[in-house]
């Protein structure tokens, strides 16, 4: 599982780099039906990779893929050193996943799983909640925030991991436009920070704000996959064409 989730494998690995992500001829079936079929791409280093679609196009199911949470039963995919996966990564789902403890104690957890010593643990903490302007949430229940205050806590405790890269599967999708500039700012902090950022959105709105580039799919294949201005002023495809006017494309 991803940093969203209680099992995380995120583990903070400075070097060597795991980035570029290669996919390559990348397909996904269940009982031989194809989800995804024949993705190829590569995602840089240092970048915004903005996953979009219509619902049903496989975006959750790409992202799974990338962070190894799900196998493709064809092709490859390989990190920079030449496995099939990686440890500096974390996720973070639509849905987080919280522990059944404080704030602090959510963000300690996977810190302790890494081994990090306590003192280390304790620092790392309380740099992350004031960071992210979380102090006085630090001893509430994390199940019982809001909803956007509970993604910002799984947000900051993907981030308090240090991961190269980091996937977002739709994170503001459930969230009022306020908690919604908030965890927009904190992707964008990430970025500044060097994150590699994987995210999904139905927002177009959204995407034309963070992405620096673009992965659109449609019924499970990428059909574009280009810099942001690029895609946005002349998309190639009809059917991003058709997308980005907001016609029903399924």
């Amino acid at each position: 599982m991803g940093a969203g989730a209680v099992g995380m494998t995120a583990v903070h690995t400075p070097d060597p780099a795991i980035l570029p992500l290669s996919l390559e001829g990348v397909s996904y079936a269940v009982a031989g039906e194809p989800l995804l079929a024949d993705l190829s791409l590569r995602i840089e280093a240092g970048r915004r990779l903005i996953v979009i679609g219509a619902n049903g196009a496989g975006k959750s199911l790409f992202l799974r893929l990338c962070h190894g949470l799900i196998d493709p039963t064809s092709g490859r995919r390989l990190w920079a050193d030449g496995s099939v996966r990686a440890s500096a990564q974390a996720m973070v789902f639509q849905r987080p996943v919280l522990l059944r403890r404080s704030v602090s104690a959510n963000m300690d957890y996977p810190l302790a799983l890494m081994g990090l010593p306590s003192a280390e643990r304790r620092e790392k903490v309380a740099r992350t909640l004031d960071r992210f302007g979380l102090n006085a949430l630090a001893d509430r229940p994390a199940r019982l925030l809001s909803g956007g205050e509970q993604q910002r806590l799984a947000l900051a405790r993907a981030w308090a991991m240090a991961p190269q890269v980091l996937f977002l599967d739709e994170p503001t999708s459930a969230l009022d436009p306020s908690a919604t500039r908030i965890i927009e700012d904190m992707i964008a902090q990430f970025s500044e920070d060097g994150i590699t950022i994987v995210m999904s959105t139905h927002n177009l709105g959204q995407a034309r704000r963070l992405a620096q580039d673009v992965a659109f799919l449609h019924r499970g294949r990428l059909i574009e996959h280009r810099a942001a201005p690029e895609f946005f002023a002349a998309p190639a495809a009809p059917e991003a064409r058709a997308f980005l006017a907001g016609d029903l494309i399924w």
